[in-house]
């Protein structure tokens, strides 16, 4: 059942759809979900683990907030509510959204529904893996780097990254506050232009909401805009024999739908990453410093208080949270500092500059969303080498721009290939346009 079909349920019958949503939840070892709640009775969406919901155990996926009980709700959380909408449960993510496989939650790792040897992407991995198994109608994901876009290319649905604040963040749990956006993950882009139209808005409680003129966008959904579209032929050299096909038969379907196609280039991408995680790590070391057992969460007792901060916290994070919390120590450190945080602002600058630069000529960007398509477990092992697997979506947090991520292919092995369509900031409508017109054009291909 998709979000526009449930719209039009009546009480009774959306009652019956969370008990049966419950039970296949149940019978399901894809560990999508690490708790439900069947006390709302609104139209179920699954919530990611690092979104506040009044009385529920948030942990952003990490043992050190164990035991912390929400005290208030998200604002998405209350604009659901304020749509008749519910929040169904929370699904399993990397542990403070730091990961491209959720593997590293405390809750273990989730499935692919396409093949469970392999990865579902991260960090919104449960989120994507409940929209793709049929165990949620639609789900709320946060897009640090491409944590909505790249799960939701592993797992062949559509995901949506807002423009940076054109979604409260007042209620997410912080990664990288200059980056982080909460976004919907849904079986279709209909449904994503219904999703996002609810939880959108200007919120006084988060001072980076975007106080500007805003208009629906699933009202104006419209596949007969003919728009101008830049493709990046060398940009995706380095991609998988599959997503390099994926690219060129979303190329074609754009082109049949009756868009113009051209031409563009942008930095090389290396450029992407060292600006990206010099400027995550550094936020995420500030944020995560209040992860202390003092004050909420779990404690671990030392024999003082400086022991006491320090057990807490080393038992509490995972590897990869503490290598990141390293890092962001490091850059932001006396003497490093001008060599590297400045320096990848400046270069963060020249990133959202460039995009300006190609956006006067264009109406999107068609780019992939990841190297490759879901990877075995395990396969990722070295850091560096996860890292690099967000090549193609960093960008876009950096530079502030909304993208949807949306299935175009299958690659030899039958998982999904996803592709990203980028637009300029606070244009919505017209990335939901261009997917719209790209989904149903792949439609009538099949």
């Amino acid at each position: 059942m998709t979000l526009k079909e449930a719209l039009k349920l009546s009480p009774e019958e959306i009652a019956q759809v969370r008990e049966a949503l419950a039970q296949k939840i149940a019978q399901s070892d894809l560990n999508a979900y690490v708790a439900l709640d069947m006390a709302g009775s609104g139209i179920p969406i699954a919530i990611k683990d690092n979104i506040q919901v009044q009385g529920w155990s948030v942990t952003s996926g990490s043992k050190i907030l164990k035991g912390y009980i929400a005290p208030y709700n998200a604002t998405v959380i209350e604009k659901l509510h304020a749509a008749g909408l519910s929040p169904f449960g929370r699904t399993n993510m990397d542990e403070f959204a730091m990961g491209s496989t959720t593997e590293s939650s405390c809750y273990g790792r989730t499935l692919n529904p396409h093949n469970k040897g392999c990865v579902p992407g991260g960090s919104s991995g449960g989120s994507a893996a409940a929209v793709a198994g049929g165990l949620a109608i639609a789900a709320l994901g946060s897009d640090t780097g491409g944590s909505i876009r790249q799960p939701a290319a592993f797992c062949g649905i559509v995901g949506l990254k807002p423009t940076y604040g054109r979604v409260s963040r007042y209620g997410l749990g912080a990664y990288a506050s200059s980056l982080d956006q909460i976004g919907p993950m849904t079986q279709n882009v209909e449904d994503a232009a219904l999703l996002y139209d609810i939880i959108c808005g200007h919120d006084p409680k988060d001072s980076t909401s975007a106080d500007i003129a805003y208009a629906p966008t699933a009202p104006n959904l419209s596949a007969n805009r003919k728009l101008t579209v830049a493709i990046l032929p060398k940009y995706v050299e380095g991609a998988s024999e599959a997503v390099r096909a994926g690219y060129t038969k979303a190329i074609s379907a754009l082109k049949a739908a009756g868009h113009t196609i051209v031409e563009r280039e942008l930095l090389d991408p290396k450029y992407d990453i060292s600006a990206y995680y010099i400027t995550a790590t550094a936020e995420a070391t500030t944020n995560l410093a209040r992860y202390d057992g003092i004050r909420y969460g779990a404690r671990v007792e030392g024999d003082n208080l400086k022991d006491t901060f320090i057990r807490t916290r080393s038992e509490g994070f995972g590897d990869e949270v503490k290598r990141r919390i390293m890092l962001g120590n490091f850059v932001l450190s006396s003497g490093y500092y001008d060599a590297y945080y400045v320096k990848a602002q400046k270069v963060r600058q020249l990133i959202k500059h460039e995009y300006e630069t190609i956006f006067q000529e264009v109406d999107l960007i068609l780019s992939p969303v990841a190297p490759s398509t879901a990877y075995p477990f395990g396969a990722l092992e070295d850091p560096l080498t996860m890292y690099l697997s967000d090549i193609y979506t960093i960008s876009v947090n950096l530079a502030g721009l909304p993208s949807i991520a949306l299935p175009v292919d299958r690659d030899a092995q039958g998982l999904p290939v996803g592709m990203q369509l980028i637009g300029r900031a606070y244009d919505e409508q017209t990335v939901l346009d261009g997917a719209y017109s790209l989904e149903l054009q792949l439609k009538t291909q099949e």
